[in-house]
């Protein structure tokens, strides 16, 4: 009798505090939005340049914007701790920068990108993937429902979008994923010449590892419509082609966020493409991708991860993010590479997954 009525005041309290926490859900893409009135209005560009606090007469001036509703935004946005509050020397409060504010200038493109109208409408067609009872890949993704075709081909079409599409991209390889890597296991590239860089987007990844390491070629290789528009950067080759086709011959290929989008029959495809590519005594794989580890102590990198798994639904009919027995068992089971290395990269959403062919 006791158990029963403890169990009913645990619940009793916990759907209490479910009568609050639901509005986290029902108002979820608030944050979204306000972070994304910050970058269009410049908030954080405007703080960064005046160099100290600023008041909200200050920074509604400078931005030429309504005091009363910015004071909102920006009371918004520091209970959130993306700005903070800071005694200016005229014993005023003014807004400063945070570590987040400042990210906002640098992955301005990445934030615009995920929160355009494209790709949110996709979102919104989440169950539409997975209606039927059906777990293959026939069914449509949710942006092909959304738009009539699948996101390559629409980004074929759609010149802005492609634009936008691989700017995102390339600002999350320069400030986000690249420096993190290039810190702690930059040794991974030691002794390559060549680096193909499979599904290289507009080359900002290739461009940054050969600045890295001087002595390394490298070879971007992506769509036509990709590489097309892509700028010349110095001992970086644009080569046009299908991955699912060939790749081109180097020392080693490199995947950033790439295989995540495949099916394992696809990937067995791209990785058998690759392993004609790289010289099999001394030639390897390295893909930089999420490793799913359920019992990852840090719930924000989890949490991460798991969103990106949904968010791969959302886009493709075949992608899906991996745990760390799916990666060795399609690396070394199904793509037949003798070994494979597993390296979590600290403090961040991707690990180092090396295959070697001896």
């Amino acid at each position: 009798m006791e158990e029963t009525i403890t169990k009913e005041s645990k619940w009793k309290k916990e759907e209490e505090e479910a009568k609050i926490q639901i509005y986290k859900y029902v108002f979820g893409f608030a944050e979204a939005a306000a972070i994304k009135c910050a970058i269009e209005l410049k908030i954080a560009d405007a703080i960064e340049s005046h160099g100290r606090p600023m008041t909200l007469s200050q920074l509604s001036t400078a931005l030429n914007c309504s005091p009363p509703l910015l004071f909102r935004i920006m009371r918004f946005l520091v209970h959130r701790r993306i700005f903070k509050e800071e005694t200016t020397a005229e014993n005023v409060i003014g807004y400063s920068q945070t570590p987040l504010s400042h990210l906002l200038i640098t992955v301005a493109p990445l934030l615009v990108l995920e929160n355009s109208p494209t790709i949110v409408e996709s979102w919104h067609n989440l169950s539409a993937r997975l209606k039927n009872n059906d777990s293959t890949s026939d069914l449509l993704a949710p942006f092909e429902v959304a738009h009539g075709k699948g996101i390559w081909s629409y980004a074929a079409t759609n010149p802005e979008f492609n634009r936008m599409f691989n700017e995102g991209l390339g600002c999350n390889a320069r400030v986000i994923t690249l420096p993190t890597i290039l810190e702690s296991c930059g040794d991974i590239f030691n002794g390559i010449g060549s680096l193909v860089d499979v599904g290289g987007g507009n080359g900002t990844t290739l461009s940054i590892l050969v600045k890295a390491f001087p002595w390394m070629k490298g070879i971007n290789f992506d769509l036509p419509n990709v590489v097309s528009t892509s700028e010349e950067y110095n001992g970086v080759e644009h080569v046009a082609g299908n991955m699912l086709h060939f790749v081109p011959n180097a020392d080693a290929a490199f995947f950033m966020w790439i295989l995540h989008a495949w099916d394992d029959e696809d990937c067995i495809k791209i990785l058998k493409n690759c392993k004609e590519a790289i010289p099999e005594d001394r030639g390897k794989v390295i893909i930089i991708d999420s490793v799913i580890d359920e019992k990852e102590e840090n719930k924000m990198l989890s949490d991460i991860r798991l969103t990106l798994d949904i968010m791969m639904m959302t886009r493709s009919r075949k992608g899906r993010e991996r745990t760390h027995d799916e990666w060795t068992h399609l690396l070394i089971n199904k793509a037949g590479f003798s070994r494979c290395i597993i390296t979590p990269i600290p403090h961040a959403v991707p690990s180092i997954i090396q295959a070697f062919m001896s």
